[in-house]
């Protein structure tokens, strides 16, 4: 069984997760006297955690295939209930994935694969909310000939 310990610290108004892996930490906001928001609001964390468990997936099913894949970045957005407890209706996960020669059947049996397999995180909210992906498949210059698409995203441009 997964254990995680949850800490307030009101004078920072955060939540503190600790997991099994010492010396790790996720911090999460927590009521704030002036209501200010520090750190991801839990709801935002379970959209990191569907991006992290499926782009965990998608990264190794990948590099068991031997697909050149040199960047994948998750955007994951998420509709909540208006009205508490705001859970979510609907989850929609869009693969961003660079590389170089890259074959787009393999990405799309990778993410299927995440999506319907292998992703706990997906499996949990899976009745809860409808899960929705997309792929975007970037094809890299030749080495020197541009620079690298995700970290660009990442960047802004």
């Amino acid at each position: 069984m997964k254990k995680v310990t949850v800490t307030w610290d009101p004078e920072r108004a955060t939540f503190v997760a600790r997991g099994s892996h010492a010396g790790h930490e996720l911090e999460m906001g927590a009521p704030a006297e002036d209501h200010s928001m520090h750190g991801f609001s839990p709801s935002e964390t379970l959209l990191a955690a569907v991006g992290g468990c499926s782009a965990w997936d998608v990264v190794e099913i990948l590099r068991k295939q031997r697909q050149p894949v040199t960047g994948v970045e998750l955007r994951v957005e998420g509709e909540q209930l208006a009205e508490a407890p705001w859970a979510y209706t609907r989850v929609v996960v869009t693969y961003v994935v660079c590389g170089r020669g890259v074959d787009p059947g393999a990405v799309e049996r990778a993410v299927r694969l995440s999506n319907e397999r292998y992703c706990s995180v997906i499996a949990t909210i899976r009745g809860v909310a409808s899960v929705e992906s997309d792929i975007e498949l970037i094809e890299e210059s030749a080495p020197g000939e541009g620079s690298d698409p995700v970290a660009a995203r990442r960047q802004g441009a």
